[in-house]
């Protein structure tokens, strides 16, 4: 099951990468980075590792790739020098603007092969496996 769930989802990540890499010159780890700063700015570079479940070196290549071409900004954190917060550029926010709408177009041509019952199923399914997992790890 592992190895499935692996490949399915590095199929549909490099499917819907192909449709974004040329046009904005992104990685499928910069893609990630700028889609959970979309949804949550101010996140540390080690709580996007955490939300995208990407190793922390990915992490941090993305992160140093999207400084330096301003798709992205990074602060201190207020209370916490030692820790930064990132966010979205305007360009940043531009690309995700751009992006969002074609991978929900795409996620919706992926799952057009189930029913509406099958893809309610499917996303409980997938809501119920990511709470054990979640819980596997956290009790080792």
């Amino acid at each position: 099951m592992p190895y499935r769930l692996s490949v399915l989802a590095n199929r549909v990540s490099s499917a819907i990468a192909r449709h974004y890499s040329d046009r904005f010159d992104l990685t499928i780890p910069e893609w990630r980075v700028i889609a959970v700063l979309g949804q949550r700015p101010g996140l540390s570079a080690r709580q996007v590792a955490e939300r995208t479940a990407m190793d922390k070196v990915q992490v941090s290549r993305a992160v140093q790739s999207l400084l330096k071409a301003r798709r992205i900004t990074r602060v201190a954190h207020r209370q916490d020098g030692r820790v930064t917060q990132l966010a979205l550029s305007a360009r940043g926010l531009e690309i995700y603007g751009e992006v969002v709408p074609l991978a929900l177009r795409l996620e919706k041509e992926f799952l057009s092969v189930l029913s509406g019952k099958e893809r309610k199923a499917f996303e409980t399914m997938m809501t119920k496996l990511s709470a054990r997992s979640t819980g596997m790890i956290a009790s080792g």
